[in-house]
């Protein structure tokens, strides 16, 4: 056991027994941030951070109440020939301005408070409304959905899950769960045990960002991954690097020998993409080969491209 201490110090922080506890409180919060084990002095900056961390909480709420989020689907081709196999749902939040927030101003905020839970329902429903309606315009096209650790430690998630796939009324072989590494080590056991329900529904399962974890060779041989996807750090350099080929040819032929298929993310060059094809990574996703896309965009890709579809799972197993 370790522990975490958060300092204020009378006059400058506080006069009163209150405030000085308050202050040192949110210390300890910080010394928990950096790495736990830790000693904090309070700031002012930190009531600041505190307060900024506060507002967009409640502005989190509003925007899930009012319906601001929305979703974005990037691409994911088949290197060979250009066809789309599947699409990543990406969330997006429209603020009352119009503007685009970025996720990476929100996500971390959404996830320390809980909120994660809520609009990573939402964002599992519109996914699932949105393949369906896919699958009634074209050929059906395999559908990617990230989840937190706060998702898949809830012990009512796949139980949760299953009925929305039933709502959706769609083939759940062509929907796919994407965790990270962290993830399951955050999760544990808990995480396992959830994944392993998960792929019993006949959904698939994905480490998206893998390299840069754990276990990684441990997690591919205990769980039921059917993907992988190539963090883009070993994707960037992979023409400049010799390590970071050696990375990706590592795991590509490792996943080969698996039977898992591999996604290389955050393709951006035609010199990264031609690395990729000579190293048999086969599919791949990236603002090259598409941005994200609205749901307009997304179907008139889908009906525009050849669409490779993928194997179903089975409907069977959520009877």
């Amino acid at each position: 056991v370790s522990g975490s201490v958060g300092i204020s110090l009378y006059p400058g922080d506080g006069v009163e027994a209150e405030t000085l506890m308050r202050n040192a409180d949110t210390a300890m919060y910080h010394a928990k941030d950096s790495g736990r084990g830790k000693l904090q002095f309070f700031t002012q900056h930190m009531n600041v951070a505190a307060q900024q961390r506060l507002t967009l909480e409640n502005a989190l709420r509003r925007a899930l109440e009012k319906r601001e989020f929305e979703l974005h689907y990037q691409p994911l081709f088949d290197l060979r020939d250009r066809t789309v196999t599947g699409f990543e749902a990406l969330l997006r939040w429209k603020g009352p301005d119009g503007e685009l927030v970025p996720p990476a101003q929100f996500i971390a905020a959404a996830e320390d408070s809980g909120l994660i839970v809520p609009i990573g329902e939402w964002v599992l429903r519109e996914a699932l409304s949105q393949a369906k309606r896919w699958q009634g315009a074209a050929r059906p096209v395999m559908l990617s959905v990230n989840v937190s650790a706060n998702q898949l430690s809830r012990p009512t998630f796949v139980q949760r899950l299953r009925e929305l796939v039933r709502e959706a009324a769609i083939d759940p072989g062509l929907l796919e769960l994407e965790v990270t590494e962290g993830v399951i080590i955050e999760g544990a056991g808990e995480a396992r045990e959830a994944l392993d329900q998960v792929a019993a529904l006949g959904i698939g399962i994905a480490i998206d960002d893998f390299g840069t974890g754990y276990s990684g060779l441990a997690y591919l041989k205990r769980l039921p991954i059917d993907t992988v996807k190539i963090d883009q750090s070993f994707v960037r350099d992979i023409t400049i690097d010799p390590d970071d080929a050696a990375i990706v040819t590592a795991i590509v032929a490792m996943a080969a020998s698996l039977g898992v298929d591999v996604v290389a993310e955050g393709v951006e060059t035609p010199a990264q993409l031609e690395a990729l094809r000579r190293l048999e990574c086969h599919r791949a996703q990236g603002f090259l080969l598409s941005p994200p896309l609205t749901a307009e965009a997304a179907a008139r890709l889908v009906g525009d491209a050849p669409v490779t579809q993928h194997p179903s799972r089975g409907e069977e197993q959520l009877a």
